[in-house]
């Protein structure tokens, strides 16, 4: 089982202005993947987005961080600047990929500025903000992340398919 943070970037929502759906329906969906050991909602602050992702990969040695919100267009959507100042490598290809099958549901999945990499031992992902599209991304992602994750934290060694 994994260490799993959920973080949602929201003005609204750190407020208490709007319900945070996204960040639930991220624990629900990855529940079997392991433990979710911590949730925040926090301002669309680039400061404070970065300072919890380096909190939980440095002190609190999260396996996998996903965030929600943040990763659009609005000048207040600053998630990916966040992730990329505090990541040591991209994963490119989860966006890419993530981007590539929304692209079939939506063309508004262009508009996506979502980021994912690595943290020492910890992968974080930006998904967007809406249920929906948290969900949409989550089932393109989610048969993946065992292997990534495994890799990442050295359960496994062996990346050629059987």
């Amino acid at each position: 089982m994994y260490r799993l943070a959920i973080l949602t970037s929201s003005d609204k929502g750190s407020a208490g202005l709007r319900e945070d759906l996204s960040g639930p329906l991220i624990a629900e969906t990855l529940r079997e993947l392991g433990e979710i050991i911590a949730t925040a909602v926090v301002p669309d602050n680039r400061e404070q987005i970065a300072a919890q992702l380096i909190a939980w990969a440095d002190q609190d040695q999260i396996d996998l961080i996903l965030t929600t919100g943040g990763t659009g267009l609005s000048p207040r959507d600053v998630t990916p600047e966040a992730t990329l100042a505090v990541i040591e490598r991209l994963v490119p290809g989860i966006p890419e990929a993530v981007r590539a099958e929304s692209l079939k549901i939506t063309n508004r999945a262009m508009l996506s500025r979502a980021v994912a990499g690595i943290r020492g031992q910890t992968l974080i992902i930006n998904l967007p903000g809406s249920p929906r599209a948290v969900a949409e991304c989550l089932a393109i992602i989610k048969p993946v992340l065992p292997h990534a994750l495994a890799i990442l934290t050295a359960r496994e060694g062996e990346c050629a398919r059987p």
